[in-house]
């Protein structure tokens, strides 16, 4: 359903970006723009199925390959040496600055044609998380187990109705921080857990949780549907 196309970033890099266009021949079809925001691995063929999915519901997509500066057309395992460099990428040699600057480029791009939502899973969850509170430009947010949200950005409500999933049994998102965030009870922010463990939206990994993933990808369209999409 989706192509690779080629975008310009704000300091100038073209990246690529995957775009797929929502299902339906009428203006009226489409709902929305979404900012697709990645995992460490890349924008993998589970990314862009996602992006596809959103499409099939009515959405714009445009999902950024973020470290395509650094290490263009990346796309990793998640074992070995490929997820190696993927930490590598994330955590060393790609700005997560850049990364939000990234996200509001494409924001940019989808504004003029109605509301405008993300979504991010893992790394792209701390993303769509620090994007709703700091973008004046978008409708809604759902960010998925991204592990900076509750220890680096906890304290500032989102600027935009956002909800945030986290598993339980993640053992790389303590559940004390995940229940500190609860506590600051956000007046435009909800925060759910689900009985899984990280990554559980991903059918291509060992925590898959189908009921979690299903659950959690209805909150989404119903957030979405509430704000205008």
């Amino acid at each position: 359903m989706g192509e690779m196309i080629r975008m310009t970033m704000d300091d100038g890099a073209e990246i690529a970006v995957y775009h797929a266009r929502p299902t339906g021949e009428r203006p009226e079809d489409r709902k929305g723009g979404l900012v697709l925001i990645q995992e460490i691995f890349g924008v993998t063929d589970h990314i862009r199925e996602l992006c596809d999915d959103y499409a099939a519901d009515g959405y714009e997509v445009l999902a950024p390959a973020l470290f395509d500066r650094e290490h263009p057309g990346f796309e990793s395992d998640y074992s070995g040496p490929q997820f190696e460099r993927a930490v590598e990428l994330a955590r060393k040699l790609h700005p997560f600055e850049q990364s939000l600057k990234d996200a509001q480029t494409c924001i940019d791009a989808l504004k003029g044609k109605g509301p405008v939502f993300i979504t991010g899973y893992c790394y792209g969850g701390s993303v769509a998380w620090r994007m709703a509170q700091i973008s004046p430009d978008l409708a809604a947010a759902s960010a998925y187990y991204g592990s900076l949200v509750p220890t680096q950005f906890a304290d500032q409500a989102p600027a935009c109705a956002t909800i945030a999933h986290f598993g339980r049994f993640d053992g790389g998102i303590p559940m004390e921080g995940v229940d500190a965030l609860i506590e600051k009870a956000h007046p435009t922010a909800q925060i759910f857990v689900y009985e899984a463990g990280h990554g559980f939206n991903s059918d291509r990994r060992k925590d898959y949780h189908e009921p979690s993933e299903t659950l959690a990808r209805e909150r989404t369209l119903m957030l979405f549907k509430a704000c205008g999409g």
